[in-house]
């Protein structure tokens, strides 16, 4: 099974994911498809705390890939964020 899931990297401390599509049985940090996005949950200033390509996921989505449950929370969050954005 397809997934899209987080992929940890960053420092000691300083997490950051990667947003990926990979074959469910590979490691968390291992080999991957396809990287869709990033989330960086300590973000401070003028840093993004996430971006996502929203076709691609839409994309994988639509072929049957399944997103984990913080990834479908970021996307949800994501998509509100962009609507206020564009409503401004």
């Amino acid at each position: 099974m397809v997934k899209i899931r987080l992929a940890r990297g960053g420092a000691k401390k300083r997490p950051f994911y990667h947003i990926v599509v990979t074959d469910s049985r590979s490691a968390r940090d291992g080999r991957n498809i396809e990287r869709v996005g990033y989330y960086n949950p300590v973000a401070t200033g003028g840093e993004q705390r996430v971006v996502l390509d929203a076709a691609r996921i839409d994309h994988w989505v639509s072929n049957g890939a399944q997103m984990t449950d913080k990834v479908r929370a970021l996307y949800k969050d994501a998509g509100k964020t962009a609507v206020a954005a564009a409503a401004a």
